[in-house]
């Protein structure tokens, strides 16, 4: 689509005259006019407002022109899976699994490696292709060039060592010791509990990454425990095969 046309569209369907979008955004409805009628585009001021307001990249609101690929992972992304900076704002650089709330989850690419090979081994890749591909491909990307810029110096990395000893500190019947944690988007993980009232909850935000991992029990069984946590709280669960019938085991603020 072009962007005329991405902009009509993304206005009808919030409902809006061309004079409402205009005082949304501080401009006048003829500029609004101008844009869907593909007389002119909007600044990069507006377009940073458009973005933020309709919650799509400003490569959607032109016609997506580029294919964007995360610049951590190599990634193809759309607007679902695109990282947020610490305000909100979409990141069209990261996906959200290597880019959460202004944060970057992977200082080590053979940790990064290890995660994805899975994935492309569900997609048709041998290990060994998987592997090799990834070792080739990712030097290549932005945040590992750039990396000492890019780096928070290991606070990250640091935090989740301390997260993994608060939840291995916990003790939890039947969870073998956490080792590692992996990011995480929540609209994967928000699972629905139920209550001891009879009401069912999620506790996650689908937009936000968290930190997490599955981990086999350690008796045996068929059913998984399930971490989650982040700078504010710790949960626990276990579930079924493709987390059918959750049960939450502990949730716990930080």
């Amino acid at each position: 689509m072009e962007a005329k046309d991405v902009l009509y569209d993304l206005r009808m369907k919030k409902g809006l005259s061309q004079d409402e979008l205009a005082e949304k955004v501080f401009v006048t409805r003829q500029a609004v006019s101008r844009w869907e009628n593909g007389d002119t585009v909007p600044s990069t001021d507006t377009l940073k407002l458009l973005s933020r307001f309709y919650d799509v990249s400003i490569n959607t609101l032109l016609g997506s022109p580029r294919q964007l690929i995360c610049q951590c992972c190599g990634m193809p992304l759309d607007d679902s899976i695109t990282g947020r900076d610490n305000d909100g704002a979409l990141n069209e650089d990261y996906c959200k699994w290597c880019y959460a709330d202004g944060t970057f989850t992977y200082s080590n690419m053979d940790d990064l490696i290890d995660v994805c090979v899975p994935n492309m081994v569900s997609q048709g890749f041998s290990e060994e292709q998987a592997r090799e591909y990834m070792h080739e491909n990712l030097p290549k990307l932005d945040y590992w060039k750039k990396y000492s810029e890019l780096s928070d110096g290991g606070q990250f990395e640091a935090f989740k060592k301390q997260l993994i000893k608060e939840i291995n500190d916990l003790h939890i019947e039947g969870m073998p010791e956490l080792k590692k944690l992996n990011a995480l988007v929540g609209s994967y993980v928000n699972l629905s509990y139920r209550l001891p009232s009879g009401m069912n909850a999620k506790f996650l935000d689908d937009r936000r990454t968290y930190l997490g991992n599955q981990l086999e029990p350690e008796f045996g069984g068929d059913r998984c425990f399930g971490v989650l946590a982040d700078m504010d709280f710790i949960l626990i669960c276990t579930y079924g095969d493709g987390g059918k019938d959750p049960e939450l085991v502990l949730y716990k603020k930080r």
